[in-house]
């Protein structure tokens, strides 16, 4: 399939949050999707410039109501602010998709601590801070749903990334205890493990060599669309997934 499937109005009437939504990568592809089944969407991203772009264009593309606000989920009162912000802007926060993510390739002979403290930051603990955001205001609420972008790289092993298979790991877990405290409020949280989705970003950082190497792993022989994550994390944040809790949804054809 090369085109995303027609929108069913899965999210209509909610309100959603996707961090790190700037550029063109699952972040961006998230926040399309939802906008086009119905939802009223906020983004996040530390890169300002990005940023606009990314609302101006979902914006075009959807005729959809989205709002911006810089973040930077390593530092705590920019998420204060953009928890607070987005509610006070939509009323309420139906969704949260946290998809801020760091990555980097260095052999753990090789790795500093500044790099790994760098990547567990931005992608475990800024998973962290605004996973506690968001159930503050859902679990009084009684209802709410939250998406973490996890990686396969949190199960499988990969070279020089150490730093980054751990802090996704850490995501999982975090995924599943978020999900016992919140069930009996209401609020589900599920987290998604992609396994290999191209867009510009990626193949910037990427040698095309590991690129090949990888997709020739999957058993489609090529990798993910970005739309194709997106469209699972569509379905977790939507009342179709209502009785899922703390699950990890590999989106991979990878075999072994």
């Amino acid at each position: 399939m090369s085109t995303a499937p027609p929108p069913h109005g899965l999210l209509d009437g909610r309100t959603v949050l996707v961090t790190a939504a700037a550029g063109t990568g699952i972040g961006y592809a998230t926040a399309l999707r939802c906008a086009q089944e119905g939802a009223s969407v906020a983004i996040s991203d530390r890169h300002e410039r990005r940023l606009a772009e990314a609302q101006a264009r979902l914006v075009a593309e959807t005729g959809a109501r989205v709002y911006a606000v810089p973040c930077d989920v390593t530092v705590q009162d920019q998420v204060t602010n953009l928890f607070d912000t987005v509610v006070e802007r939509f009323g309420a926060l139906d969704v949260l998709v946290n998809n801020a993510g760091l990555g980097g390739t260095a052999d753990l002979v090789d790795m500093t601590d500044e790099q790994w403290h760098a990547v567990l930051d931005v992608t475990l603990t800024g998973t962290f801070r605004c996973t506690r955001a968001a159930l503050r205001h859902m679990m009084p609420r009684g209802r709410g749903a939250i998406v973490n972008n996890a990686s396969v790289l949190g199960w499988r092993a990969q070279r020089g990334q150490a730093h980054y298979a751990a802090a996704k790991a850490g995501v999982m877990a975090l995924t599943r205890s978020a999900a016992i405290e919140a069930a009996t409020a209401g609020v589900r949280v599920n987290a998604v493990a992609p396994s290999l989705a191209m867009h510009d970003n990626l193949a910037k950082v990427t040698s095309d060599e590991l690129l090949s190497q990888l997709a020739g792993r999957e058993a489609f022989g090529r990798a993910a669309e970005p739309w194709e994550v997106a469209n699972v994390i569509v379905f977790l944040a939507s009342d179709y997934a209502s009785y899922l809790v703390g699950e990890v949804v590999s989106v991979s054809s990878q075999h072994p």
